[in-house]
C-alpha cells in the first residue's frame, strides 16, 4: 500500500498530470452550465436547501472516467457519486462544485476540488476555478497559482495577529448555537470578516490575500484539496481543537502559526 513517503519523483509527476487532468475534465463539464438559461437545481435535503445540478453530477462523472483510465488502482471519495474502493492505498476526494449555491447564483467563487491523500490525509490539491481560469495548486513539489495573470508561487501570510486579520467564513450562521458563539468570539477581533466565499477562501489564503478561514459542519470532500494547497503555502488547517482535519467537521485555517494560535484560544474559550 502506498504512502506519501513511497512516492518516487516519476510517479509525483504522472499523480500531477492525473490532478490536471482532473481539472481540465471538471473545466470542460461545468462551464457550460455556469449562468446558462433554465439551469436547475435539485435539493438534496427534506428540510432546508442544499442544491446540486447536472452540472455537479457531470463534473464528477468526468473526473471519475479520467481515473478509470490513468489510476484504476486508486480509491476515490466524491461527494455525488460516494465511495469507491482501491488497492493502491491512495485516495482521490472530489468535489466536482464547491458552492453550488453560488453557481446557480451566477457567482464565480465556487470551485473544483481535487485532493490526494494517504491515510494520513492529503498532501496533493487542486482547488480550480473555470471561470475565472484560475487554478491553485500545492504538494507534490508545486505550491503555484496559475491564472489571468500568469503563474505566480503560492505563500501565504506571515505574521501578523487578529486585530489586524481577515477572516472569511461561508455562512455567518456557521453551525449550532454553540459554534457560532465560538466563531463570534474570533470575528469580533479580527479586522474585517466576510461571508460567502465558499473553496475560492481557502485559495485566497494560500495566496496571501487573507488569514483565516474559520467554518463547521464541513465534509471530507470539502476540505482535502484545500488543506493540501494551505500548507504547501506555509499555511496550517486543523479543527477547532488543533488536530487533522482532513475528515471534515470543524474547520480553522489560518496564514500561519500564530494567528492559528490566537484563533484556537478563542475557539477554544468556555
Amino acid at each position: 500500500m502506498l504512502t506519501r513517503s513511497d512516492i518516487s519523483a516519476d510517479l509525483a509527476a504522472s499523480l500531477v498530470a492525473t490532478g490536471r487532468a482532473l481539472a481540465d475534465a471538471a473545466r470542460a463539464a461545468t462551464l457550460p452550465h455556469f449562468r446558462a438559461a433554465g439551469l436547475s437545481a435539485d435539493n438534496k435535503l427534506d428540510a432546508g436547501f442544499d442544491p446540486v445540478t447536472v452540472a455537479d453530477r457531470d463534473a464528477e462523472a468526468a473526473m471519475r472516467a479520467v481515473l478509470a483510465e490513468r489510476r484504476p488502482e486508486d480509491a476515490i471519495l466524491g461527494e455525488e457519486h460516494g465511495a469507491s474502493d482501491g488497492q493502491s492505498g491512495l485516495t482521490w476526494v472530489l468535489d466536482p462544485i464547491d458552492g453550488t449555491r453560488g453557481f446557480i447564483s451566477g457567482t464565480p467563487t465556487w470551485g473544483v476540488l481535487i485532493g490526494l491523500q494517504d491515510a494520513a490525509g492529503p498532501f496533493y490539491g487542486i482547488i480550480d476555478q473555470p471561470f475565472i481560469g484560475e487554478r491553485f495548486e500545492g504538494g507534490l513539489g508545486q505550491a503555484s497559482v496559475a491564472g489571468p495573470q500568469g503563474t505566480r508561487p503560492l505563500a501565504a501570510r506571515v505574521g501578523g495577529h487578529l486585530v489586524g486579520a481577515t477572516l472569511f467564513s461561508t455562512f455567518p450562521e456557521v453551525g449550532t448555537a454553540a459554534e457560532r458563539a465560538a466563531f463570534e468570539r474570533v470575528r469580533d477581533r479580527v479586522r474585517l470578516t466576510r461571508y460567502g466565499m465558499d473553496c475560492y477562501a481557502y485559495a485566497l489564503l494560500a495566496a496571501g490575500q487573507v488569514d483565516l478561514v474559520i467554518e463547521a459542519g464541513l465534509h471530507a470532500y470539502d476540505i482535502a484539496a484545500p488543506i493540501a494547497v494551505i500548507e504547501a503555502a506555509g499555511g496550517i488547517v486543523t479543527d477547532w481543537q488543533g488536530r487533522p482535519a482532513h475528515e471534515g467537521g470543524q474547520v480553522v485555517a489560518a496564514a500561519n502559526p500564530a494567528i492559528h494560535a490566537e484563533a484556537l484560544k478563542l475557539l477554544q474559550a468556555a
